[in-house]
């Protein structure tokens, strides 16, 4: 199975080009306890965790390496605060090709080791993916350093890789195969809105139902959210402060293309804290038993906002994005196993102890 299943709904490649590590095809799990206290008891969770390397953007790598080796590159060129930057390292491995990434300055160092380990080649800069400026200056000397590497640029977002993101609609049409009966709501997380885009594209252009499709970013990022939700036209650029990784993305990018479509799908803007992210992350994990990174919990405190609000019926069917595995953020994992009421590595006998004294007082 793989992305490949829908190529009928993508760019047109001839399939010998194809790359492919069986992405795609993940699981849409029903809340067992979250969406009832939630005041939505048909919620469910997409599980993009499950793909090879641990995230949605294995998807936007099976499509975009695959589109490169069909113009016959020599060489990917991208940038990541973590988890593109593992799904092209893997792909371009694949492909057998040289990769080399510029990181984002905040990327955990569980993704940095995971890019290395297929092979990537990496350039730290510094306030990269924080500060506009910078971000911009970067992304603006990419084309001619690609130019002068027979490279292709492979940034996952609509502005610079169209074809790659054709490969994220694929959510869509998996959640439409899996839930004929329609969707009412789908919440997604945004950095820079490709993912968010995909979605709200992919459901206008192969289903025969729509949902609202609806932002969610962290306050420290609201380059869309703040935006959609006050009716404003255009997206505005940020600078992020934000820890949550992966949506650290204060330029524009994708934004008001996200803005429009995500306002012509009848979905809103939410906006939450960080430590409200780390809270459900805790809870996905410890009441749901799904182990995400930060930002594969921001969708879900989107909905608990928009729930809060009355903004979602009990009768509903409602969609979280799950984006990414818990292991590529070694430091939320820390943040998760510690603090009162966590679960401790006890002494063996000490614990025998505890449950024979229990037996004894009956």
């Amino acid at each position: 199975m793989s992305i490949w299943k829908y190529a009928a709904c993508l760019p047109e490649l001839d399939p010998v080009h194809r790359v492919t590590l069986g992405e795609g095809q993940t699981p849409l799990v029903a809340s067992r306890r979250l969406g009832a206290e939630l005041g939505v008891p048909r919620l469910a969770f997409k599980l993009e965790t499950t793909n090879p390397t641990g995230s949605y953007k294995d998807r936007f790598a099976a499509a975009a390496l695959s589109h490169l080796r069909a113009a016959g590159r020599q060489c990917c060129l991208g940038t990541s605060s973590g988890n593109t930057g593992a799904a092209v390292a893997a792909y371009a491995a694949a492909a057998g090709l040289p990769c080399l990434l510029a990181i984002v300055d905040t990327a955990p160092e569980g993704k940095l080791r995971q890019m290395l380990a297929y092979g990537a080649r990496l350039f730290r800069i510094r306030n990269f993916g924080l500060d506009p400026a910078v971000t911009q200056e970067v992304m603006q000397g990419f084309p001619a350093l690609a130019q002068r590497l027979r490279a292709e640029v492979l940034i996952s977002a609509y502005a610079y890789s169209p074809l790659g993101m054709a490969g994220v609609e694929t959510i869509s049409h998996e959640l439409a195969a899996q839930l004929p009966g329609g969707i009412a709501h789908v919440f997604s997380p945004s950095g820079g809105g490709g993912l968010t885009l995909a979605v709200a594209r992919g459901f206008a252009r192969s289903a025969s139902f729509r949902p609202a499709v609806h932002c969610v970013q962290p306050e420290g990022n609201d380059t869309i959210a703040g935006p959609l939700r006050a009716g404003a036209a255009r997206a505005r650029a940020v600078t992020c402060t934000s820890r949550i990784s992966g949506l650290q993305v204060g330029n524009v990018i994708d934004g008001d293309a996200t803005l429009a479509a995500c306002r012509a799908a009848g979905g809103n803007g939410h906006l939450v804290t960080d430590e409200e992210v780390f809270g459900w992350q805790r809870r996905l994990a410890r009441e749901e038993g799904i182990f995400c990174e930060p930002a594969g919990a921001v969708a879900l405190a989107g909905l608990a906002r928009a729930a809060a609000a009355g903004e979602v019926r009990s009768d509903e069917q409602v969609v979280c994005l799950v984006t990414g595995s818990g292991f590529k953020d070694g430091d939320s994992l820390a943040r998760m196993i510690e603090g009162d009421g966590c679960p401790r590595l006890d002494d063996f006998a000490t614990f025998s102890r505890e449950v024979a004294a229990r037996l004894a007082t009956g």
